[in-house]
């Protein structure tokens, strides 16, 4: 799945072109290494290092969504890795 496709399905992200934006950055991280485009794929087991307001976020991808469905599913699709992170805030690009 595209990363700015999951960024957006996982609610991590307020808009699929915000998601988009944010991936171009490049100041995500999947397993380490920075990525610059949006479409870069995204698998199951990957972490995913993002900022989050003052916080760097780092969560493990646990299945891929089909839709972007209500926050509570969104939410099973990934596991935070970070402690003391807020799983209901969302990412916005700068």
């Amino acid at each position: 799945m595209r990363l700015d496709k999951f960024l957006w399905f996982v609610r991590l992200s307020p808009s699929r072109s915000s998601a988009q934006v944010l991936a171009e950055r490049g100041i995500v991280r999947i397993n380490g290494r920075r990525i610059e485009r949006a479409h870069a794929p995204v698998r199951v087991g990957d972490l995913l290092t993002l900022p989050q307001g003052n916080v760097i976020r780092v969560i493990r991808v646990e299945h891929l969504p089909e839709r972007r469905g209500p926050a509570p599913e969104a939410q099973l699709c990934y596991s935070a890795i970070t402690p003391g992170a807020d799983p209901d805030t969302t990412v916005m690009p700068r």
